[in-house]
């Protein structure tokens, strides 16, 4: 059996894949999985990490800018969107995969849409609530659409029911239990807050938690964990270092024990990527989640939403991000156990924490794997 898996540009789409192809392997271990991405982007570092073979295909987006900037970058596109079809069907020639599964990102476009033009099985999982252009444009012809939250549906022509399927969650954030995490950590019985903006920053977001901390350091009240990302470490150290911070506040360019972390957390602050929010429910946590104004037709804010609406999480737009505003709705849900301890049940009550398998047993339905 064959696998093939195109889909790239951010984790967003690339950890689906991979969470989809280990658990395909664990079942079938013979399985042969291939993966198609872009050369310059995460992916062509981490699918070769987990050992799986690794195609590269140029390709790009186009730019909305009427700019000369923007019309030769449109340019370049059309010139990729032609010679990554050809690339794509001639690696499928050669690969001869009984199945291709996109996960999204521009590079799942010309793949799904080769396999589909040389009648090979194609199945799309989709993780945002708003889905992609790419998403859009192939579910129509796709054997299966997997959604990871119902609200998508309304957006996208099918010719089949969609599947609800829910993101990947990593298990290990599964197995940890707050007690335990909370002394990993040496926390006492402070309320922690958790918060990151992603692996990259998010300057606004990092600006907005510089003026928490220093709000919530003169009261010592909270222990608070935060990942500023590569990119705003510096200046946030630089912007603290003369608060005297306590004990419990803890900076960070990244989180790599977020098992521990969001299992000991009281409440967590970040965007709205879908994996992300899969996480926080899954771990049954409150939030305040500020979505990412720059991405492709803010399907962050529709990704907020699905917790916002059901009361398990309070949203700030970018726009509307201070540090008064910050201040004022992080002391409405820390101080009130009553409505944290409602939003965790909310939360959790709405996570989907067996999606591998929900997913393979749709693609069992495609393909047969024994």
């Amino acid at each position: 059996m064959k696998v093939l898996f195109a889909g790239g540009g951010t984790a967003g789409h690339i950890n689906p894949a991979l969470a989809i192809a280990d658990y395909i392997k664990s079942k079938h271990p013979n399985t042969e999985i291939y993966y198609i991405g872009t050369p310059d982007k995460l992916e062509a570092k981490l699918v070769p990490e987990k050992g799986y073979a690794f195609f590269p295909v140029k390709v790009a987006g186009f730019s909305r800018r009427l700019s000369v900037k923007g019309i030769a970058h449109n340019l370049n596109a059309a010139k990729l969107a032609v010679t990554s079809s050809i690339r794509a069907k001639k690696l499928l020639k050669e690969i001869k995969p009984d199945l291709v599964i996109g996960t999204g990102g521009y590079v799942s476009g010309p793949v799904l849409k080769a396999a589909q033009s040389l009648k090979i099985k194609t199945a799309i999982h989709e993780q945002n609530a708003f889905p992609g252009v790419t998403t859009k444009m192939l579910a129509p012809n796709a054997d299966r659409v997997m959604l990871a939250m119902g609200e998508a549906e309304k957006y996208l022509k099918l010719n089949k029911k969609p599947i609800i399927t829910g993101n990947p969650v990593r298990q290990e954030l599964l197995r940890m239990d707050k007690q335990t995490a909370r002394k990993i950590l040496g926390l006492d019985n402070r309320p922690l807050i958790l918060s990151f903006g992603g692996s990259l920053g998010a300057k606004h977001l990092n600006e907005a938690i510089c003026d928490l901390i220093k709000w919530h350091n003169k009261t010592e009240k909270y222990c608070h964990i935060h990942a500023t990302g590569k990119v705003g470490y510096d200046n946030m150290i630089k912007s603290l270092e003369s608060e005297k911070l306590h004990d419990g506040i803890e900076i960070r360019e990244y989180i790599t024990d977020m098992d521990v972390c969001m299992a000991a957390a009281d409440l967590v602050i970040g965007r709205a990527g879908a994996i992300t929010l899969s996480e926080i429910a899954a771990c049954g946590k409150a939030s305040i989640l500020v979505p990412s104004p720059y991405v492709a037709e803010n399907h962050q804010f529709h990704n907020a939403m699905t917790l916002k609406k059901v009361g398990a999480a309070e949203i700030i737009e970018e726009k509307d991000l201070n540090k008064d505003k910050i201040i004022e709705t992080v002391l409405s849900l820390i101080e009130d156990k009553e409505k944290l301890l409602k939003m965790e049940k909310t939360a959790k009550e709405n996570a989907i924490i067996d999606a591998n398998e929900r997913i393979y047993n749709v693609l069992t339905e495609i393909c047969d794997f024994s």
